[in-house]
Parts: C-alpha cells; structure tokens; sequence
C-alpha cells in the first residue's frame, strides 16, 4: 500500500504530512484559498500555511525552445567576443606599420599594449559583471556590455592614428563590455540546463574556437582591402549581436536574497556585503577551487604566446602558426566531447579538470623534448583537447559547488582571479628565454603549475560546506554522486509533477523525527 508524502514548509523545519490526499493539480489547498486537506479516513487535517518564497530555486526545465535560443544566444556571445579578442594579431600588425611609418621607436610595444588592455579587462573586471548581475539582472547587464563592446569599436574607428585614444576605446572600452557580456552568457545556462549543463556548456564555449578560426581570414581581408577604419566599423556591427543576444537571456532563477542585518555589523560591512555574496566565500570547496584554478594558469597560456618563436627556432621553414590553429581546433571539439562526459552519471567534473590540468601540464613539459615536427603537431593536438575539457568544466563547476544563488558571482570572481596569472606567465616566460636563449627551461618551469594546481583541488574532497553537512545530518541515508552539487542543497526536494499532483521523495529533519513518531504511536 502506498502512501502519500508532502513536505510542508514550517517556520522552522520541514516536516512530512502524512495521510493527506494530494490537491488537484498540485496546489496547496489553504495557498489557494480552499479548505484544509483530507486524511485518510475523511477528516480534515491542518496543514501549515504556505508562504510564497520570492527567492525559491526552481527547477530548470532542460530543454525548450526557449532553453535552446538562450544555447544559440550565449553561442554567438562567446564566439563574437572572443573571436575580437583572439584575432588582434590582425589589427597588430596593421597598427605596427602605421606607427613604424610615422618613426615611433616603440611601435610594437605600443601596438601589443592595446590588445594586451582588451584581454586584461574582460578578466580583471569580470567580477564586477557578476555583482552587476545580481544587482540589475543578466539581461541588462548583458545588454549595457553590448553596447560597450558596438560603441567601443565603433569609436576606434576615428581613432586609428591615435594609438593612446585606442587604449581607452578598444582596450578598456570594449574590455569592459565583453566582462560584462562573458559572464551572464555563462551563468544564463544554469537556468534553463541542470541535466545538460556539461554538454551546453561546451557547445557555447565552442561558439569562441569557431569565431576565432574564421574570423583572421576575414578580419585579413577586410584590414587588406578596405583599411582599419572600415574593418573596425564592420566589427562593431558585428559585436552588436551581443546586444541581440541579451533580449534572449530572461532569467528563470531569482536573484540572491538580501543580505539579513545583523546588530552591531559596521555600514561598511553592511554595504559591501548587499554588493557581494559572501556565502560563496564562506564555502570551503569554492576557495580552494578558486585559488587552485588561477596557480594552474600561470603557466597555462605561455605555450600560446611563444609557440610560433618556439618554431622558428626549432624548426625553421615549418608552419610557426600550425601548432596554434591546432590547439585551436581540438579545443573545441574537446569542448564538445568533454562537456557531454561531464554529464554523465557518476562523473565527478572537479576530478574531470584537474586531469586536465595534470595533461596540459605534462605536455607542456614535454614541448622541449620534440624532436619532429610532426610530434609537436600531435602535442598540440592533444593539449587543445585537454584546454576544450578544462574550459567547458568552469560554469558547471561553478553551479556544483555554490548553486544557482551563487553561481553568477563565482564564475565572476574566478575569472577576475585568473586575470593576472594570465597576464604574468607570459612575460616572465620570455625573460627566461631571453637570458637562456632556450626555450627548455620556459616550458618546463610553466608545465609545473597545471600540475600543481591540480594538487591542491584534492583539498575539495577533504572538507565538507556547512549546507552539505547540515543536510548529512537531517536526511535519511542514501546513496550520493561523486560530485554531489550546492545546487541540490539549495532545492533538496526531487519532486516532480505527475498527473497533476506533485509528489515528493520522503524526507524528514532530525528535528520533526521526534513529531513522526508521536504521531505513529497515536495512530498505532
């Protein structure tokens, strides 16, 4: 004989009804105005008001027309943004000449810091994306980045002979707008993805390796024949997509709930925490993923800057580009193929990127062991593949360990984190390189970060956040994934409606065991 079980929201603890008939189409008989529920022999039972959560998790519905537009949307978001970013080595070598032409001795320095600026923004500033979207929404935040990203280049465009107006305008313009854009177009799937967050996440994160594979024959072309006046005004229309993007991007999750106020909390603490989610800093797992993530990338992008010197000097006449397009190439398929697996039952994502970071780091190391060109073709094949795993695991991660409430600002602060070992292990690779004339010693110096920073994110599996404990201890045993997610802490119930009456897995709190079984013995 099967029984009926609800749990019903009290002021203290949910608690299970039991006997009661479920409502019609799932509703709660006193929300709705009616009556109070039916027992099992025909007497009414008094079930507890329901109060109406305006910052309840709700379920995401995993597919839809609507779900698959935002999939789209946050597509051409990443692909536009980075497919500018990553094709700047086109406007470089335009913007060198110029300054050469007119005698400025520190032409290429000046050339390389504008695009420097860009890439540096969009990381360094993102976490004030993620505090904007909790504050005014994805959609709006989005939107303000669009138009940032479409005026920022559409400015440069008067500007090509004035190198300092193009910091302003292409480097922390149009920086600050992609920030503003990357973020939402990543924390957008948590509402509409639980199931196929992994999979979505790698197809989005794709969109970035297909722009940037064909926008530099473009981009080339326009640059050629019609200057970089015009090339800049083309690309502003083209970032602005982004702000179409943002019409698609309407939130399903609620925003975070306000911060209580405490007595005797200064103004100042009371004023940045209604700006920051200081729940995601009081999560264990979450810092250490978010120190353990940037020490891996110190070394993780000086392969991408010196591939091409590395070839020059290793094997002259080949293909100094080859091995890039490559990493390019695989990164997006790896993107695909990983963010499937980490959809899978059992699949421990954190555990999925640190042997990521354990493959990039070794394969780096092995770069100066080549000995053909062929087997540094194949490495790069292989590091691509593992870069598309690493990347496509960030926003599901995210959504792991701080749920929907905390997702947005997590990814946020991440990426801000992440700024300045990408921007440091670079240049410190090229001194080394310039006092060895070698590059043997850069790359296995920047092979030894990955591998470290895969250490450390061992540590999350050794410490427990207060919100996996507590629900431990007040839920009867069961069998747990590997990678057991906030997301579930958050919206612990699994019910789902079925023929118009909602049913909910039984659970009971240590604290209403005691109320079950009086209630038990009186019906006994």
């Amino acid at each position: 004989m099967t029984e009926n079980s609800r749990i019903v929201k009290d002021s203290v603890t949910p608690v299970i009804v039991k006997g009661v008939v479920a409502a019609t189409n799932g509703h709660h008989a006193q929300l709705n105005g009616g009556h109070a529920a039916l027992g099992k022999d025909g007497k009414k039972v008094i079930v507890p008001l329901l109060e109406a959560d305006a910052h309840a998790v709700h379920e995401p519905p995993d597919g839809g027309t609507r779900a698959w537009l935002v999939m789209i949307g946050a597509f051409l978001c990443n692909g536009v943004l980075f497919g500018v970013i990553n094709t700047y080595s086109v406007v470089y070598l335009s913007l060198q000449k110029q300054l050469q032409a007119v005698g400025d001795n520190e032409a290429s320095s000046k050339a390389a810091l504008v695009g420097s600026l860009t890439i540096g923004t969009t990381f360094l500033l993102s976490p004030v994306s993620g505090i904007l979207t909790d504050k005014i929404g994805l959609r709006r935040t989005t939107f303000i980045g669009g138009l940032l990203t479409c005026s920022g280049m559409f400015l440069s465009s008067f500007f090509t002979d004035n190198v300092t107006a193009l910091y302003f305008t292409y480097g922390i313009m149009f920086g600050l707008g992609a920030a503003l854009a990357y973020t939402p177009s990543l924390a957008i799937l948590g509402h509409y993805f639980k199931r196929y967050l992994g999979l979505v996440n790698g197809i989005v994160t794709a969109g970035s390796s297909v722009f940037t594979a064909i926008m530099p024959i473009c981009l080339d072309y326009l640059v050629e024949h019609t200057g970089l006046k015009t090339s800049f005004r083309i690309l502003a229309v083209i970032s602005s997509f982004v702000i179409f993007c943002a019409m698609l991007y309407k939130p399903l999750q609620p925003p975070p709930p306000p911060p209580k106020v405490k007595p005797g909390r200064s103004a100042v603490n009371t004023f940045l925490r209604s700006f920051i989610n200081f729940d995601n800093w009081k999560k264990k797992r979450y810092i250490i993923w978010a120190v353990s993530i940037p020490i891996a990338l110190f070394g993780y992008f000086v392969p991408y800057v010196h591939m091409g010197k590395f070839v020059q000097d290793n094997f002259p006449g080949k293909g100094e580009n080859l091995p890039v397009m490559c990493i390019g190439i695989t990164s997006g398929l790896g993107r695909l193929l990983f963010g499937f697996i980490a959809d899978m039952p059992r699949v421990n994502r954190v555990l999925l990127q640190q042997m990521s970071f354990v493959l990039i780091g070794t394969l780096t190391m092995c770069l100066p062991a080549t000995g053909s060109f062929p087997l540094l073709l194949a490495i790069a094949l292989a590091m691509g593949l593992f870069d598309g795993c690493f990347i496509s695991l960030l926003g599901p991660i995210a959504y792991d360990i701080c749920g929907p409430r905390g997702a947005t600002q997590a990814i946020g602060f991440l990426l801000g984190m992440c700024s300045l070992p990408l921007t440091l292990g670079p240049p410190v690779a090229g001194m080394l390189y310039d006092q060895t004339g070698s590059y043997k010693l850069p790359f296995i110096l920047a092979g030894i970060p990955p591998l470290f920073g895969a250490s450390t994110m061992f540590l999350i599996r050794c410490v427990k956040d207060e919100a996996s404990k507590q629900q431990t201890m007040t839920t009867e045993p069961k069998l747990e994934p590997l990678a057991h997610t906030a997301w579930d802490c958050e919206n612990p119930t699994d019910g789902k409606p079925i023929n118009g009456q909602l049913h909910h897995e039984r659970r009971a709190t240590l604290a209403s065991s005691e109320s079950l079984t009086a209630e038990k013995n009186e019906t006994g």
